[in-house]
């Protein structure tokens, strides 16, 4: 069986993280979060903050600065 590695900010969404988070949802696509979901905190054009837990296939991993970033703010970035 062969195994992604997985970065150390990757996270898997369990009953906790549900229930501190899902009343907000993912910033990015707006949708509710759902037990088993991979989410990462990720920088974005947010007006409050940089970190936000979004769905991990909303993100790209930027290895330069270390950090994940919303497609679509890391896309209007480069």
């Amino acid at each position: 069986m062969i195994f992604k590695k997985r970065h150390k900010n990757q996270l898997i969404m369990d009953l906790e993280l549900l229930n501190l988070n899902n009343a907000s949802g993912c910033a990015a696509c707006n949708r509710k979060f759902s037990l088993g979901d991979s989410v990462v905190p990720a920088c974005g054009g947010w007006a409050d903050g940089c970190s936000k837990l979004i769905h991990e296939h909303e993100a790209v991993f930027d290895e330069r600065t270390d950090t994940f970033f919303e497609k679509v703010y890391y896309n209007a970035m480069h």
